[in-house]
């Protein structure tokens, strides 16, 4: 039977069918626990999207090889996991028109995140949960065009948080992360970590954020 509609309980979901067919270029989707910023530790699925509009030296996702799918195709493989959270990365995914994505799956009781760049305004109303993850401290002349949201998450590589000063207030959460270098040792990344950790402590309205999932060794 064709699952209902939050709060719905007797009426079958109408998809319109324009909305099934819209293709994306997908890298992987995946049922894991989010592992950084302030969801940290919650189950979530994600759906990480193929291509960016920057090329950050620690990026760890080949966001150039990726398969093209449909939206109901898509749609199946997230109703294959028991998790109702949603989060759409990359790559950079606000280059797709996620609209029949989120149609899709709000009918169904999703709730939906987004790790962006910021550097595409993002709709009001299209996803439950905005963080923005600014490049800036890479490509000082890239405009951030999302400017409001729920988590703000910087990757601390030595800049100045004066950098932020004027996008912090459009953001609830403040979080600063460390840099994790996978052909590094443990102990330079510790040393990464334990500066941005002085640097959090020296500068209050900042949380730290860990990747806490590649310490464990989960997807």
């Amino acid at each position: 039977m064709e699952p209902l509609a939050h709060g719905t309980t007797s009426q079958a979901i109408q998809d319109d069918p324009g909305d099934l067919a819209e293709r994306y270029n997908i890298v992987e989707i995946f049922h894991s626990v989010q592992g950084e910023g302030h969801r940290n530790g919650i189950p979530h699925v994600f759906i990480r999207f193929g291509k960016c509009n920057l090329r950050c030296e620690w990026c760890d996702t080949n966001f150039d090889e990726f398969e093209i799918m449909k939206a109901s195709e898509i749609l199946s493989e997230v109703m294959k996991f028991e998790c109702k959270n949603v989060i759409f990365t990359g790559g950079e995914p606000m280059l797709n028109n996620l609209w029949p994505l989120s149609r899709l799956l709000h009918n169904r009781g999703y709730h939906l995140s987004v790790e962006s760049n910021g550097t595409i305004e993002i709709p009001s109303g299209l996803l439950d949960w905005i963080c923005i993850s600014p490049k800036d401290q890479l490509y000082p002349n890239v405009s951030i065009k999302q400017r409001q949201g729920d988590e703000l998450k910087c990757v601390y590589v030595g800049q100045s948080l004066e950098l932020y000063d004027d996008l912090k207030s459009g953001f609830t959460h403040h979080y600063l992360q460390p840099c994790y270098d996978e052909n590094a040792t443990v102990e330079e990344n510790g040393r990464s970590f334990a500066i941005t950790e002085g640097v959090v402590k020296a500068n209050s309205g900042w949380r730290l954020s860990l990747q806490t999932h590649k310490w464990m060794g989960i997807l």
